[in-house]
């Protein structure tokens, strides 16, 4: 008695209410009722089904389709993934900014039904491999968020003559005056320094801002790797050659930094697989750069000759636009940094200490039990995608260096000969 009749529109009602296609309704039924709906048949349906699923950067059907937020626009894993490799911080079809990258199942959904009704719409089997190789299905993106500018330095405008430093001044705000002040052009012409000379006596120029500074200010450090100074005072944080230990290396502040460094790639020998491993790593334990140059810098300083095999690679020559100080004995002393030396320490031990993390055993088994391969860091086919994910192509320092069956050793023939019996002199016969 709870339950309710129907409405009185639905009784008596012997019509199909099921939806039907073109196909299935009289051409008479649709040219008397001009006012029904319009209806497409399948093949229409297709196309515009396909027009809607087409790649924005490629054009092509879509294939492992990914979602870029907060835009929502949708590309191919694959564009979108050459795109970052690039140093795109952007989307491609509204160029806002964007802040994540994910895989989409409801566009893999639709796909999957357009390709069962039409297969022929479908990319080649060559595309796909091509696109497999940069793109792995179900990996989700890392957008570098893109960096503010950094603070322009005051630098100085070439003149004929070398202005005075900010210590010159007798009465100056940093509390200290040069012993060497330089004379102001301005007011004494007659005994102004010529840039032409060099720096004046007591003074050189800062390796970030280029501006003229005395040496012996309490401003003023010097990187004990490239043996530049620096003047403390014209960009905070910049312009300072900080303790090795707690140096920053310079542009690398996250991950995003080592994703569109090309020299991360470089110190792998191009095997983008395994960098690809590391960065996932690095994210998932949330290890900054940082982080990873000071246990470089403590693995080195653990060594018997500390950072005299870096001084030797000439890691730190040239490192800035201004002339450097006199190198001491290499086996100097170190304990000050640059920023730009602190970049050179990260990439130089990156390598090795990607080697020593995965020896902790926090890496996924698929990743770890992969066979080595008998030439390890120094295969030439490493930069093959398929060849990369087969084999570990990373080798400990400890390990002993691969060797070619078709070149003879040396010491398994002393070894061989050793083992081989003398025969005895055959003695003449008198006869």
């Amino acid at each position: 008695t709870l339950k309710r009749r129907a409405s009185p529109t639905f009784e008596d009602r012997n019509v199909d209410t099921r939806k039907r296609l073109k196909e299935d309704i009289p051409m008479e039924d649709i040219e008397e009722n001009p006012m029904a709906p319009a209806l497409i048949s399948g093949q229409e349906l297709a196309d515009d089904l396909e027009e809607e699923l087409l790649c924005g950067c490629c054009s092509g059907l879509l294939y492992r389709p990914v979602i870029v937020y907060p835009c929502q626009h949708y590309f191919c894993g694959r564009q979108v993934q050459s795109l970052i490799y690039n140093g795109g911080s952007n989307c491609p079809a509204c160029r806002s900014i964007s802040t994540s990258v994910s895989p989409s199942r409801v566009l893999q959904v639709m796909l999957d039904v357009l390709l069962r009704a039409d297969p022929s719409r479908g990319r080649t089997e060559r595309e796909k491999q091509q696109a497999d190789d940069v793109y792995r299905p179900g990996q989700l993106f890392r957008i570098p968020t893109p960096r503010e500018p950094s603070p322009e330095p005051a630098i100085a405008q070439p003149t004929e003559y070398a202005r005075p430093c900010p210590h010159c001044p007798p009465v100056n705000r940093y509390g200290w005056n040069c012993p060497q002040p330089v004379p102001d052009p301005a007011a004494d012409p007659d005994h102004a320094w010529l840039v032409d000379d060099g720096s004046p006596p007591g003074h050189a120029y800062c390796g970030n801002c280029e501006n003229l500074m005395a040496l012996q200010a309490p401003s003023t450090t010097k990187c004990d790797m490239c043996q530049v100074s620096f003047c403390g005072i014209g960009v905070q944080g910049r312009c300072i050659a900080a303790s090795i230990a707690l140096a920053h290396p310079h542009g690398m502040s996250d991950v995003g930094d080592l994703i569109q460094s090309s020299e991360v790639y470089e110190c792998f020998d191009g095997n983008t697989v395994e960098v690809e491993i590391m960065l996932d790593y690095l994210t998932a334990q949330r290890i900054s750069p940082k982080h990873i140059y000071r246990d470089i810098v403590e693995h080195v300083q653990n060594q018997p000759r500390r950072f005299a095999p870096l001084i030797e690679l000439d890691l730190f020559s040239d490192a800035h636009g201004v002339v450097a100080g006199p190198n001491p004995p290499i086996d100097s002393p170190r304990h000050r940094i640059c920023r730009l030396c602190a970049t050179e320490v990260l990439l130089y031990g990156l390598k090795e200490w990607w080697i020593r993390e995965r020896q902790k055993g926090f890496l996924e088994a698929s990743v770890t039990d992969r066979p080595d391969c008998p030439d390890g860091s120094g295969c030439h086919r490493q930069k093959e995608h398929g060849k990369t994910v087969a084999l570990n192509h990373i080798v400990t320092p400890n390990d002993p260096e691969p060797t070619d069956p078709s070149v003879p050793d040396p010491e398994a023939n002393v070894e061989a000969e050793e083992r081989t019996p003398t025969p005895p002199p055959q003695l003449e016969d008198d006869t």
